[in-house]
């Protein structure tokens, strides 16, 4: 009898999180924290910006000169950039905080992938091998769905 042929594969598996209180609190605190770190994030792009202009006005001759102003208007556009990713990851985030305290408990919400690996052989189902996903309550895996 010939000896069956096996392939390793590499497959992402889905996350699926029940929603708890225990879920909903961690969820919250991650969170608040990311928004507190945006902030302290801007807070400190909008002092690294100043220290920037001033120390280009202060190192020049004529703080009035054309090129000093180019070069002040050059990091202004470039905090203002910087501000509004910063300001937008900030809307997201407190868009998803609300989104966090609207969910039911008991909902079922996906929370991210994994990678795995499974054994491939000739006449299994490819789609089902790849469609796999976890379902954990307060990070104990409840139940194993494929395909």
């Amino acid at each position: 009898m010939p000896e069956e042929t096996t392939l390793t594969i590499k497959r992402s598996i889905t996350v699926r999180a029940v929603v708890t209180s225990a879920w909903k609190e961690e969820a919250e605190r991650e969170l608040s924290n990311a928004i507190s770190t945006t902030d302290q994030q801007l807070s400190q792009l909008e002092q690294e910006g100043q220290q920037v202009v001033d120390d280009v006005r202060r190192q020049s001759a004529n703080p009035l000169d054309p090129r000093v102003q180019e070069q002040v208007a050059e990091v202004q556009r470039q905090v203002a950039a910087k501000r509004a990713e910063l300001e937008e990851q900030k809307r997201n985030l407190l868009e998803q905080q609300v989104q966090v305290r609207d969910l039911e408990m008991g909902q079922i919400v996906e929370q991210g992938q994994l990678d795995s690996f499974c054994e491939l052989k000739v006449g299994d189902n490819l789609v089902e091998k790849m469609q796999v996903s976890i379902v954990v309550r307060d990070g104990v895996v409840e139940n194993i769905e494929q395909g």
